[in-house]
């Protein structure tokens, strides 16, 4: 039988640790604080707004929402993450993108300080996850995976991993986090050459390419753990997908997150366990 991986479970053990950490920290006089910056009022923006939101006010974070008309531009935005910058009571910022085409994301990105970047959009954050050091923190989404491996028992160190997605959000860091704990990984994409050998092959395969159905049945064997990242709309169930065919995995594959309702719900515990770090840190 395929065991599901489900993400609650995962987000409440991360939830009670980072409330007793915030706590211990107000106890210090000290209050993690996070800056939401955003630009605009895409729903999908405001939905992960939402749901930040309500899993730092449950552990006792404090958030201040940096919220701009769509028309801000780059140097607008700069000076809000300068302020952010240079402001002891705010200790991690969360830009949410894709920005807007007329603004320079990677200028604005740039311009955080890796010490309160908590979603690992910045240079210093990457080379740390790249570099295996403590500098900024990595994605949200990639630590997530992570986390969700860990609560489960998946032995990581000597398997065979492959990672499907190259972006620097998930497939990337998430591939050298799972180096950095021993694994040897393969990074795929959808343009590997027969994608479902690379995929057999694999012991955990951790899907994040954007697309429904990218892994079906040829590229599945039993004893395998599937990650599957991916969240996309099905017309024809009217229903949010993986990349994975979950039919197609079900009762083959050892273990599976399920979507919804596998990484994303681990995704806002990691951002508050980064905001208390970021408190941590600025104080030690």
């Amino acid at each position: 039988m395929t065991e599901l991986l489900r993400g609650a479970p995962v987000a409440a053990v991360l939830t009670e640790d980072v409330a007793a950490r915030a706590a211990s920290l107000a106890g210090r006089g000290v209050v993690p604080t996070l800056a939401i910056l955003r630009v605009g009022e895409r729903p999908d923006d405001l939905s992960y707004e939402r749901a930040a939101i309500k899993r730092c006010e449950k552990v006792g974070i404090a958030v201040r929402v940096l919220a701009f008309p769509e028309d801000a531009g780059t140097e607008v935005l700069l000076a809000a993450v300068r302020d952010v910058n240079e402001n002891p009571a705010v200790h991690g910022c969360l830009i949410m993108r894709p920005l807007h085409a007329h603004v320079d994301e990677a200028v604005v990105c740039a311009a955080l300080d890796p010490a309160k970047d908590v979603d690992g959009v910045t240079a210093g954050s990457l080379y740390g996850v790249f570099a295996a050091h403590a500098v900024g923190f990595p994605p949200c989404t990639a630590q997530a995976v992570l986390a969700l491996l860990d609560h489960y028992g998946v032995s990581l160190p000597g398997a065979r991993a492959a990672v499907v997605g190259r972006s620097l959000v998930i497939g990337r860091p998430v591939a050298m986090m799972l180096l950095a704990r021993d694994t040897t990984v393969t990074l795929c994409h959808t343009r590997t050459a027969d994608l479902a050998s690379e995929l057999r092959a694999a012991d955990v395969i951790v899907c994040a390419a954007g697309h429904a159905g990218t892994v079906g049945a040829d590229a599945l064997r039993p004893g395998q753990v599937v990650v599957d990242v991916g969240i996309n709309w099905d017309d024809k169930s009217q229903s949010l997908v993986g990349d994975v065919d979950f039919a197609a995995a079900d009762g083959v594959v050892r273990a599976i997150t399920p979507v919804p309702g596998g990484v994303g719900s681990v995704t806002t515990a990691i951002l508050a366990r980064h905001v208390v770090e970021a408190a941590e840190r600025s104080c030690s």
